[in-house]
């Protein structure tokens, strides 16, 4: 008799599915149909405009009949490489409107990167924020691979002169009529890309479908979130992430809702002016930022703001940020992970059932497993890598047949995470297999460490790594004090054998790190998540070991 399976091993989230959409569905003239009766209701509100739903309908379909003008086909790429402004989701809706495929980029990359992009995609068109439009001009002049349309959106006034001919994109959507009708596109079509970065190799254009959008406002913005049309929304993650196109396109627009859109960085203090000025209901931010919200002397008071529920994503929430953010604002984060390949949030907390220091359950329609490295299924309290089935789990990587045959395994996708499950049935997040520690031939997350870190008084960030030492892997961890710390007259290396003192007294001995390198900040991606990598490059220069 086959013995069941343990308990870990699949967790079927319920309730069932919503209806699917139709086969022939265009996600862009799906939006447009919900809000008809919106019209002048505010869809977007910038640093210096406010676009209602129906100017934002009409000025997608003048966009959509320029890119026709300008001879770019159905199915034919556009790279975006435009700031969070109301042009960006006229400019995506658009496309999607046109059954042209929107490719939406980092801002804050370099040329060679852009270069990459634009050849990779076989883009038509590429249409750039003017502020970053003299690096998209010099990567235009570098590209190979036929000619690409150059457009750009708000001109900077302190950019230098373009010689590359180009269009102003406010010109092109004046000077066109509003397209009729949309292109006939079906729910499985291609309808936009996404680059994912891996930890090594080239950036994978993650290709999604129009159903996609569709599945991650019904299984996760209108049943976790309870978005509706009085919701007034604020993301800090940007719109050309997974995360951030959600938080500030997808779900909002799917009901309503008035969205606060950002150019500049998400600095705590840019957030709070916009918390207070705007009064956003639900805020979407990451934890890095949380934790510098808390640490600021600038933090607003509860009755100056309107929030009733944040979320983050990226990295995993520390216990210590969630509790004494939900004490002051009295609205919890739901932590909650996702990805570019499936899209948005597959695993979170919900309200009024928060775990701080888990990453909740599985989101309605989505399946998990953990599974070991052979492929089977491992039971409660065991790291196992983590695999996830769902309905808005992405094609393929464009032109990368291998990482995608590795990544997309029929039904499932393989995230790259490792996780363990609670016997409560949450998750708690373990680290990337890549950066998972194998410490006196036991299996060590740098997360649990640097948890366990940041539960000190004196800690704002923490950054665990493996280092070698006589040809045995050790863990060291990278710190950022908080600012009275720093100007607390304690030695470093006191203050070290302090913290790891508190580390052994909360987890096992093998877990505490051998060495405590105190430093002003930490390396991270633009949407917040470290860079161990370059800490681990750091390790052999550091400027203050303990």
């Amino acid at each position: 008799m086959q013995a069941a399976p343990p308990p870990a091993a699949l967790e079927r989230a319920t309730p069932a599915l919503p209806l699917p959409p139709p086969a022939q569905f265009n996600f862009a003239e799906h939006l447009f149909a919900l809000n008809t009766e919106r019209a002048a209701w505010p869809a977007y509100v910038d640093d210096h405009d406010t676009l209602s739903y129906g100017e934002l309908e009409t000025r997608a379909k003048r966009f959509c009949a320029a890119l026709r003008a300008l001879g770019v086909r159905a199915e034919e790429r556009i790279l975006l490489v435009m700031l969070d402004t109301i042009e960006l989701p006229i400019v995506f809706l658009g496309a999607l409107y046109a059954g042209v495929v929107p490719v939406i980029v980092n801002t804050l990359l370099g040329v060679p990167d852009y270069v990459y992009m634009l050849t990779h995609s076989r883009a038509r068109l590429v249409i750039a924020s003017g502020a970053v439009q003299g690096v998209v001009s010099d990567a235009l002049d570098q590209a190979q691979g036929g000619e690409c349309l150059f457009v750009i959106s708000q001109p900077a006034d302190d950019a230098a002169p373009l010689a590359r001919e180009h269009h102003v994109l406010h010109e092109l959507i004046d000077n066109a009529p509003p397209a009729s009708r949309a292109v006939q596109t079906g729910s499985d079509d291609i309808a936009f890309w996404l680059y994912s970065s891996g930890s090594t190799g080239k950036p994978k254009g993650t290709v999604h479908t129009h159903a996609n959008l569709y599945w991650t406002a019904e299984t996760y913005a209108k049943p976790i979130l309870g978005i509706g049309e009085n919701d007034i929304v604020f993301s800090a993650a940007k719109l050309f992430f997974a995360y951030g196109l959600g938080n500030a396109l997808t779900f909002p627009l799917s009901v309503g809702a008035t969205t606060i859109l950002m150019a500049g960085r998400p600095t705590a203090d840019a957030v709070f002016a916009r918390l207070v000025r705007h009064r956003p209901t639900i805020f979407y931010g990451v934890p890095t930022l949380y934790a510098s919200m808390m640490a600021s002397p600038s933090l607003p008071e509860r009755a100056d703001v309107a929030l009733r529920i944040c979320t983050s994503a990226g990295e995993a929430l520390p216990r210590e940020i969630g509790e004494r953010f939900s004490r002051h604002f009295g609205s919890d984060i739901l932590d909650g992970i996702g990805s570019t390949e499936m899209l948005h949030i597959f695993l979170s907390n919900r309200p009024g059932e928060v775990e701080y220091g888990t990453t909740g359950r599985p989101v309605p329609g989505y399946d998990i497993e953990l599974r070991d490295e052979a492929g089977k299924l491992v039971a409660d309290g065991e790291i196992g890598d983590l695999y996830i089935r769902g309905p808005s789990a992405a094609v393929m990587y464009w032109s990368n047949r291998e990482k995608s045959r590795a990544t997309f395994l029929g039904d499932w996708v393989k995230s790259g995470d490792k996780y363990r499950r609670l016997p409560s049935g949450c998750y708690v997040y373990a680290g990337r297999s890549d950066d998972m520690l194998k410490v006196s031939g036991q299996y060590v997350s740098p997360i649990e460490v640097e948890m366990a870190l940041v539960q000190h008084e004196t800690v704002l960030e923490a950054a665990v790594i493996g280092v070698e030492q006589d040809g045995l892997v050790k863990t060291c961890a990278f710190v950022v004090l908080k600012a009275e710390a720093r100007a607390a007259p304690l030695p470093l290396t006191e203050l070290a054998q302090q913290l790891k003192a508190f580390v052994k007294a909360r987890l096992a001995p093998h877990k505490c790190p051998r060495d405590i390198l105190f430093v002003d900040d930490l390396p991270k991606t633009a949407t917040g998540k470290i860079q161990r990598f370059r800490l681990r490059e750091q390790f052999q220069k550091p400027a203050s070991r303990s």
